[in-house]
């Protein structure tokens, strides 16, 4: 079998330095944050900066859109990248000495440092104009507002899901992606009796496990119940009596059906990365847009998938507009004033999509199934029709809860743990 190198996922929001700032001036600008003379006699908004978290110098599509912005306007931006493993304390660091950035990239809900909300409590944030706010993904509302205000405008929606290599599928006998729970079951076989596996799972990593786990409470919690996350915050369910213990039998039940890459316990990220670049595993559970990284790194043609409902369950999948432009508070009120006319421009379907198409998302605004990627083609209809909930773990109450997941599910595919213990521990971190 053909065996490739694949490109290393992106898995975080950022994960390599880059120096250097860089300015995007029009043809007038004249390098302060005044307003200043276009061609045409008018005036020029205010300047403004941003700063973002950049992988490599490939991975510049925040760049290339607030570039194209300034083309069209002639508003100069300074665009200041920092590495992923730096931007979070960055941020957060400027903001508390003010001498943040005008505008920056966080993260919606209250999971981590730069999330919206936790900034917004703090008072480093703006509150943004109803342009913003009208694009919010329903039933997200939460993740981007304090007390009615809207601090956060979502950059873009990230599936969440299989990709897929059919071609390789093709090779050991699986004509069509599975329709079912009970047809993936089968496809493990398959997958095994030619030589390969159907999954690849980072058992190491709690950050894998847990997404792996979260995309299949996609059919087995959130299709039936949206609202499962508020109504566990009203104690009216717990993860012990829901549908989350079928989510982690499933877990079981696949790793003892061969499903996933032998020493599944000990994968990390390399491993997905060779298994399904190497074609010796069918799909993995990661961003989508890593679909077109792999692809583009090992030659290969993957699209994403949905995980498959179970028998009764309803098609459902993750999609969550996982970052965000926000902007600083603190900043001179002509420079904010600026900022928001960006965001609004951002916000139009046209600019949403040559976003969208630039990062390897799917549009804010105007998403259909006939205007997507390709590799979304797939889960189009489901990204059209709203059959999709957010990352549940982003309106979780601490980030406990998502690391008992993770590490919960390294303990049930090693047998240190029973369903039963995760799940009683999970409330545990919810409740506590």
């Amino acid at each position: 079998m053909p065996q490739h190198t694949a490109s290393r996922l992106r898995w975080p929001l950022l994960a390599a330095p880059l120096a250097g700032v860089l300015i995007l001036a029009g043809c007038s600008g004249s390098g302060d944050n005044g307003g200043d003379s276009n061609d045409d006699g008018g005036d020029t908004a205010a300047g403004f900066s941003v700063m973002v978290a950049q992988a490599n110098d490939q991975d510049d599509y925040y760049a290339k859109t607030l570039k194209a912005y300034s083309d069209e306007t002639g508003v100069e931006i300074e665009v200041i990248p920092y590495p992923s493993d730096a931007y979070n304390t960055q941020v957060t660091t400027q903001l508390q000495a003010g001498n943040a950035a005008d505008v920056m990239i966080l993260a919606p809900g209250t999971g981590q440092p730069i999330s919206v909300v936790n900034l917004a409590e703090a008072g480093f944030l703006e509150p943004l104009d109803e342009t913003s706010a009208g694009i919010i993904p329903p039933g997200s509302e939460a993740e981007y507002s304090v007390d009615d205000e809207v601090y956060a405008q979502p950059t873009a929606l990230a599936p969440v899901g299989l990709v897929y290599n059919a071609p390789a599928a093709e090779e050991v006998g699986i004509d069509e992606y599975p329709a079912s729970y009970e047809d993936l079951l089968k496809a493990c076989t398959t997958a095994r009796d030619g030589g390969k596996t159907f999954t690849v799972l980072a058992g190491g990593v709690p950050f894998n496990t847990g997404l792996f786990s979260m995309l299949v409470s996609a059919t087995r919690v959130y299709a039936e119940n949206p609202d499962w996350n508020e109504q566990r915050a009203a104690g009216d369910v717990t993860f012990a009596d829901s549908g989350w213990r079928e989510v982690l039998e499933d877990v079981i039940e696949m790793n003892d059906g061969g499903c996933f890459q032998d020493g599944v316990a000990g994968g990390t990220f390399d491993t997905i990365t060779q298994g399904v670049g190497g074609q010796t595993s069918l799909t993995a559970a990661v961003p989508g847009s890593a679909a077109a990284s792999i692809s583009k790194g090992a030659g290969i043609e993957l699209n994403v998938q949905a995980f498959p409902p179970a028998d009764g369950q309803k098609a459902y999948t993750l999609a969550s507009a996982n970052y965000a432009w926000a902007i600083n508070a603190s900043s001179d009120d002509d420079v904010k004033a600026s900022a928001q006319e960006f965001l609004d421009w951002v916000a139009q379907p046209e600019q949403s999509k040559a976003f969208a198409d630039l990062s390897g998302f799917v549009p804010i605004t105007g998403a259909t199934a006939d205007n997507l990627l390709p590799e979304y083609e797939p889960i189009g209809d489901l990204l059209e029709n709203g059959d999709y909930t957010g990352l549940p773990s982003a309106t979780w109450p601490n980030p406990k809860v998502y690391d008992t997941l993770g590490t919960g599910v390294q303990a049930l595919l090693t047998g240190q743990k029973t369903v039963d213990q995760v799940l009683d521990e999970m409330d545990a971190a919810w409740d506590s």
